[in-house]
């Protein structure tokens, strides 16, 4: 039987199901057209006594005729637990109101930033474009994860911004953010493309205004297409490979200590196969010096 039901597509337990259903007694099967248990009509006060559903749809139309017709189901049904001791649920008050055609509609929620996809850009220097994304490190003494927030500079390779911490929310990618702009920018110089995935902490109100505020354009990468975030994802990878895998940390402040190396030496002294073997930080440097010569073209 079971190789029959494969090439049906039924799974065992759907198939048994319906064959127990089927020899149920007549006498225990729900009438016609009805899914699930049979519908009681009452609900019960909390001293046991039965109230009809004609009794507490009576008392909702009652309810629309005042001050609380502008409620929706929900409140309603609180209106009807506190004024009359009734035990009713929000499921069964969104079945009455709904018998009686008198439910609310629902409110659309509209992001206040929607998203802008990433376009195909031709980065040529620093501060162009940065790609921002949180990775978790765990420690193993106290079997808690930690969150490490990293912003990077897509031409030169540099962590410009790093956040750690046991939590991670909205305010501390702002944060990081603004820090990164005040530490790489300087005054009236054009603000910098940031590239992120759709984690709750990028799509929020607070990150989004603040960007609008910033005059900051901020995209937001498609589903499952981490390559299109390709640096901070190899970042990542690295800082998994060289750090993470290697260490096993007892508490947080060991693990945000030598994390903290680790970036001394990956900004400062790693040398990088795409930057002319150089440190991230050491091929910036090189670069702003070569930008206003002649030789910029030439050694790029």
């Amino acid at each position: 039987m079971a190789w029959v039901l494969r090439i049906l597509g039924l799974s065992e337990s759907t198939y048994y199901d319906r064959k127990k259903r089927a020899t149920r007694p007549a006498t225990k099967r729900p009438p016609e057209g009805q899914i699930g248990r049979p519908v009681p009509g009452y609900s019960f006060t909390v001293t046991g006594e039965k109230v009809s559903d004609e009794q507490i749809k009576e008392w909702l139309l009652e309810l629309l005729e005042g001050e609380e017709h502008v409620y929706g189901y929900k409140l309603l049904a609180q209106c009807i637990r506190n004024r009359y001791s009734v035990k009713l649920n929000k499921k069964k008050a969104y079945r009455l109101c709904k018998d009686l055609g008198i439910l609310r509609q629902s409110r659309k929620r509209l992001p206040s930033h929607p998203r802008r996809l990433p376009k195909n850009r031709v980065v040529t220097g620093s501060n162009q474009l940065w790609q921002m994304d949180i990775k978790y490190g765990y420690i193993i003494g106290q079997e808690r994860f930690f969150f490490v927030l990293s912003i990077i500079d897509v031409f030169d390779r540099v962590v410009v911004q790093q956040y750690r911490g046991p939590v991670c929310e909205a305010k501390h990618a702002v944060q990081t953010l603004w820090r990164a702009l005040q530490s790489r920018l300087q005054s009236g110089e054009a603000m910098p493309v940031i590239r992120t995935d759709n984690g709750p902490q990028f799509v929020s109100k607070l990150f989004g205004d603040t960007c609008e505020s910033l005059d900051m354009i901020h995209e937001r990468i498609p589903p499952r297409t981490p390559n299109m975030n390709a640096y901070i994802e190899s970042f990542h990878s690295i800082l998994e490979r060289d750090l993470f895998s290697k260490r096993e940390f007892r508490t947080f402040e060991e693990a945000y200590e030598a994390l903290d190396q680790y970036m001394d030496f990956y900004n400062n002294r790693k040398m990088h196969g795409s930057l002319k073997l150089m440190p991230p930080a050491k091929f910036s440097e090189w670069v702003t010096t070569l930008e206003d010569s002649s030789e910029f073209h030439k050694a790029m």
